[in-house]
């Protein structure tokens, strides 16, 4: 895929998607959600943090992507991803099928695509910082955008850590592209006509950006 990297040009390949969750840094808060997803019938994960693998080729740094029926959402989260010669962080949105997740959250995580912005910052950039980053998302729904998400990273695991649970080191493979996890909303869980994500720098003060429209599908049936 093509990237932007400090506004030159950088292609990395992205070979393997991996989707991390449950990956909140305060174990009661977790198993408070958990709980919450499963009274709507959501089934509690086998492990915390638990790694999804999905199709590589759901990644797009598009501005509008198909989704099949209405019962979808997006949630903003941060993104690492490896090349060859560096790590990379950017921002992206773990769309998913919240009717398909209520039976299959492996299948759900599978049937939308995973918006990503353009834009990568070298994780040695922001590491020496990384717990003052701010994860943010605006959902527009009939014409009306509505803050949706905000946070700091760092009520998540921080990015060594989650690598350390998923392969027993801090190393994450060239090719490799890993959806990091997630805040709460703010209200309901839910879908809209258009979806912006933002992880926030306040060091540096900049931020990574990304919007995409969200084009509903009829479902034949």
């Amino acid at each position: 895929m093509d990237f932007l990297v400090n506004g030159s040009p950088r292609r990395i390949e992205i070979a393997q998607l991996v989707i991390a969750g449950w990956t909140g840094r305060d174990k009661g808060s977790v198993e408070k959600h958990i709980a919450e997803l499963a009274a709507i019938g959501v089934r509690r994960p086998r492990a915390v943090p638990i790694f999804y693998r999905v199709a590589a080729g759901l990644l797009t740094t598009a501005r509008e992507v198909e989704v099949v029926g209405e019962d979808s959402s997006g949630e903003v989260e941060f993104v690492l991803a490896a090349a060859p010669d560096s790590l990379y962080v950017g921002v992206g949105s773990d769309h998913t099928d919240r009717k398909v997740e209520a039976y299959g959250v492996t299948v759900s995580k599978q049937m939308c695509p995973k918006p990503i912005g353009r834009e990568l910052w070298p994780f040695d950039e922001v590491d020496a910082h990384w717990d003052r980053l701010v994860l943010r998302s605006h959902v527009t729904r009939a014409g009306k955008r509505l803050l949706y998400q905000e946070g700091e990273v760092g009520h998540m695991l921080a990015p060594r850590e989650l690598l350390g649970r998923f392969s027993g080191s801090t190393y994450l493979a060239p090719g490799t592209a890993m959806f990091c996890g997630t805040l709460a909303v703010r209200g309901k869980i839910g879908g809209g006509e258009r979806f912006e994500i933002e992880l926030h720098d306040p060091v540096r003060n900049r931020s990574l950006r990304h919007e995409y429209a969200v084009r509903a599908l009829a479902i034949a049936d």
